[in-house]
C-alpha cells in the first residue's frame, strides 16, 4: 500500500485512497502539468480542506504524496537522489495553496533544501466544480511557477524572490517566481528545456567557482557562555588552519551564541536547516564542527543536513595520518584512530551484544557490527603492546644517553611555532619544515654544543624537537603520543618555543603549560624563547618582554638572538643539573 506522509488526522478511509490513487497517475515527462492532473489533485484538496503536495520525478511518474504544509511533507534529506552543485534534484513539487501569500520564508528554505527542479503551487477557488459551456472551471483559480536561479542571473531576473540571510551574510539561492498564469498556459511549457538550461547556468557559475580541492567545507562553531569573544574567533581561525592543513577548503563560517549546547544537535533546529541550505548552496560536502561531538550527535547531524559531518578531532587525527612518516608515527596515529573509531560504530552499542546472556539479549548470534568492534579491539590491544614496545626502546636510549652523561633538552610548543626550523637553525638538521599545524610527528634528537655558564669552553647536550600542542589535545591522541611525549618528561630541561608573530601567543602559552601540567612525570625547568621576532611591532615585543623577562627573543628564520638562546640554555641544562 502506497505511503501518504504528513498529518492524516481526521482523514477517513475514502480519502486516504483517493491521495493514494495519485501514486498511479503520471505526467507527460515533456510537461510541468498537465489540465486533468491538476484538478483531480485540487479536488482532493478541496475535498479534505488541506494542502496537498506531490512530487514527481523527471519520468512524471508520482513518487511522493503527502497532505499539510511544505515543510511537514518534504522529502528527508538522506532519501534524495544524489545531485551536485551544477545540477538539481531531479524531483519537481506541484502543491495546492489555500491562501493569498506566496512565497514566504518557509516554503523558500524547504523547496531549497531539496533543490527542486520547479515548485508548482495551485491556488484553488473557495467553491466547487461548475461548468460554462461544458469546460471545468473550479478549483484551480491560477498557477505559479518557482524554480532556482543561478547568482549571477539573480540580478538579470525583476521577478526573483531572495530569501534574506539575516546577519549571517549567506548567499543563498535565489528564486525566480513566475506572475499568476492559467493552468493551460502553465500546462503547455516545456518542462525539459527549462530544466536543462537551469542546470547548465548552475554549471557554468560552479564551474566558475570550483577549486582543485577535494574537500570542500563549512565550519560551525558554537559559543557558550564560558568562552569570550576574542578566544571564540581564535578557535575559529585554527580550525580553519586545520581544515587548510588537512586539505580542505573553507567556503564559510558559522557559528551560534548559546547558553547551552544542545544535547541533539549541538545547534538549534534553524540553525541546522541554516547550515543545510547554506551547504547545498554552496556546493559544500563536508560540515565541520569545533567542538567534539558524540556518535549520536553526528548521526542526527548527518541525517538533517545531508552531508557528512566530523568534529576537530577527527580533522587533527587526519592531519596526523598525512604527516606520520616513520613506522613509529604511524603506529601511533592508528591507534590514536581506532580508539576514536571504536565508540563511534553505527548501532546501539553493547545493547546489541547477542552474546552477553540474559533475558532480552539472546539471539542468532553475532552481528557484523559486533564482528567489527571484536576486530578493532583485536587490533587496539595489539598496537597498544606495540607502542609498549616502543616506549621500552626510547626509554633505553635515554638510559644510553644519561650513561654517558650527555643532558638532553626538550624543545616544545604550539603547532607551527616554529620548533622545527629552529632544530635546523641549530644543528644542522634536515628536519621537513612547513608553514603548516603538525608539520612533523616525529621526535628528533641531534647534538648541539653551547657554552657553558662556569667554563671556558662548551658542552654538549642533546636538543630533541616533539609533536606540536594545540588547544585542547584529544586525550586519544594522549594516550596514543605518551612514547613520544616522554621525550618531555624525562628531559633535564625545557625550550618552550612561542609564534610571537600569532595574535594569540598568550593562549599558546596557557596551553602548552596545560598540557604539560597532565603529564605524569612534572617535566623539567623551562626556559621561554619567542620566536618570529621580525614580524612583529614593537608594542608586541615590550608586552612579551614586560609578561616574561626571563625569555629570550629570536627569530629562528633569520638567525636573529641564537648565540643569545644559546647561552640561556647553557645556563638552562647547568641549572636542571645543579642538585637539589
Amino acid at each position: 500500500m502506497e505511503t501518504i506522509f504528513g498529518n492524516l488526522q481526521g482523514l477517513k478511509s475514502n480519502q486516504l485512497k483517493q491521495l493514494q490513487r495519485l501514486y498511479h497517475q503520471r505526467v507527460p515527462y515533456k510537461r510541468i502539468i498537465t489540465h486533468e492532473f491538476a484538478q483531480r489533485l485540487a479536488a482532493i484538496s478541496a475535498n479534505i480542506n488541506q494542502i496537498v503536495c506531490v512530487y514527481l520525478n523527471r519520468r512524471g511518474q508520482v513518487i511522493r504524496v503527502g497532505v499539510g504544509s511544505l515543510k511537514q511533507t518534504q522529502i528527508p534529506l538522506q532519501e534524495l537522489p544524489r545531485y551536485g552543485a551544477g545540477r538539481l534534484s531531479g524531483i519537481r513539487c506541484i502543491t495546492t495553496h489555500m491562501k493569498s501569500e506566496f512565497p514566504n520564508d518557509i516554503v523558500i528554505n524547504v523547496m531549497a533544501l531539496q533543490r527542486l527542479d520547479v515548485l508548482v503551487v495551485l491556488s484553488l477557488t473557495k467553491s466547487g466544480f461548475t461548468r460554462r459551456g461544458g469546460g471545468a472551471t473550479g478549483y484551480v483559480k491560477e498557477t505559479y511557477l518557482a524554480h532556482l536561479i543561478p547568482q549571477d542571473a539573480h540580478a538579470l531576473i525583476t521577478s526573483s524572490y531572495s530569501l534574506q540571510a539575516g546577519t549571517s551574510n549567506i548567499p543563498y539561492p535565489n528564486w525566480s517566481l513566475s506572475p499568476a498564469m492559467s493552468l493551460d498556459v502553465m500546462g503547455k511549457q516545456d518542462f525539459i528545456s527549462l530544466v536543462e538550461g537551469l542546470e547548465a547556468e548552475f554549471r557554468r557559475e560552479f564551474t566558475a567557482q570550483e577549486v582543485n580541492n577535494n574537500e570542500r567545507v563549512i565550519i560551525v562553531g558554537v559559543m557558550t557562555g564560558r568562552i569570550s569573544n576574542h578566544s571564540f574567533e581564535d578557535t575559529l581561525a585554527e580550525l580553519a588552519r586545520l581544515v587548510d592543513t588537512a586539505g580542505g577548503y573553507v567556503l564559510h563560517t558559522m557559528w551560534q551564541k548559546r547558553s547551552l549546547i544542545h544535547p541533539q544537535t549541538v545547534v538549534g533546529e534553524g540553525k541546522v536547516n541554516e547550515i543545510a541550505l547554506t551547504a547545498q548552496t554552496l556546493g559544500a560536502n563536508l560540515v565541520v564542527f569545533d567542538r567534539d561531538l558524540s556518535p549520536a550527535q553526528v548521526r542526527n547531524l548527518e541525517a538533517r543536513i545531508g552531508l557528512r559531518v566530523v568534529d576537530r578531532t577527527e580533522i587533527i587525527l587526519d592531519i596526523f595520518a598525512q604527516r606520520a612518516q616513520s613506522g613509529a608515527g604511524k603506529l601511533q596515529v592508528e591507534l590514536a584512530q581506532l580508539e576514536y573509531i571504536l565508540p563511534r560504530l553505527a548501532g546501539r552499542g553493547e545493547a546489541m551484544s547477542r552474546l552477553g546472556g540474559g533475558i532480552g539479549t539472546r539471539g542468532p548470534g553475532e552481528t557484523k557490527l559486533e564482528t567489527e568492534r571484536r576486530a578493532i579491539k583485536r587490533r587496539i590491544a595489539r598496537l597498544q603492546g606495540e607502542v609498549n614496545q616502543l616506549q621500552a626502546h626510547r626509554a633505553r636510549l635515554r638510559q644510553r644517553r644519561q650513561h654517558h652523561e650527555v643532558p638532553s633538552v626538550a624543545l616544545v610548543g604550539y603547532t607551527n611555532s616554529g620548533k622545527s626550523t629552529l632544530l635546523n637553525t641549530l644543528t644542522n638538521a634536515e628536519t621537513y619544515t612547513a608553514d603548516q599545524l603538525f608539520a612533523t610527528l616525529d621526535p628528533t634528537t641531534r647534538r648541539l654544543s653551547v657554552p657553558h655558564p662556569d667554563r671556558i669552553q662548551t658542552q654538549e647536550i642533546l636538543i630533541t624537537d616533539t609533536v606540536g600542542f594545540i588547544h585542547e589535545l584529544p586525550p586519544s591522541l594522549m594516550d596514543a603520543f605518551r612514547a613520544t611525549l616522554e621525550e618531555v618528561t624525562e628531559a633535564e630541561a625545557l625550550l618552550h618555543l612561542v609564534d610571537l608573530s600569532h595574535p594569540a601567543w598568550l593562549s599558546h602559552i596557557r596551553a602548552v603549560r596545560d598540557i604539560l601540567a597532565q603529564m605524569p612525570i612534572t617535566p623539567g625547568p623551562a626556559l621561554v624563547a619567542f620566536n618570529k621576532i621580525d614580524c612583529v611591532d614593537s608594542s608586541t615585543l615590550i608586552q612579551a618582554q614586560e609578561e616574561f623577562p626571563l625569555a629570550v627573543f629570536i627569530s629562528a628564520s633569520e638567525h636573529l638572538g641564537l648565540e643569545t638562546l644559546s647561552q640561556g640554555l647553557g645556563q638552562l641544562v647547568n641549572y636542571a643539573l645543579m642538585p637539589r
